[in-house]
Formats: C-alpha cells, structure tokens, sequence
C-alpha cells in the first residue's frame, strides 16, 4: 500500500458522537476503495487500522448475513 498520510483523509464520525466522547470510531475511505479506522479522540497521533476493499467487502457481506449478530 502507497504511504497515505492520515491527515490528508476526510474522516466521519457517527453523528450521535461528540467532541466529550473520549471513544469514538471514525473512518475514511481510501482511494483504492479501502478503509482506514481510528479511535476519534487520539486524531492524526494515533493507531490506524488499515482495511483492502476485499477486507471491507467481506465485513459487510457477514454484517448483511447476520455473522456478528448477538
């Protein structure tokens, strides 16, 4: 994967999240379709997840087909 410098992203978090929260999720998608995950609160210091579309496919087809369901 080509180098992406983090701040460069636009990154979304859910629209029940505020700037209080101390956990939220926020993501951005990648050029190639990709994602990228962080923990809203570090920003562009923190850890990032990195997501291949094929990564990101399969995650929504188990969300669709109940794999994570409780």
């Amino acid at each position: 994967m080509t180098e992406i410098d983090p701040a460069t992203l636009t990154w979304r978090s859910s629209s029940t999240s505020t700037e209080a929260d101390g956990d939220r999720v926020e993501v951005a998608e990648l050029p190639d379709g990709g994602w990228a995950v962080r923990n809203g609160a570090d920003g562009d210091e923190g850890e990032i997840l990195w997501f291949t579309p094929g990564e990101v496919r399969a995650f929504v087809l188990g969300v669709k087909d109940g794999e994570f369901d409780i």
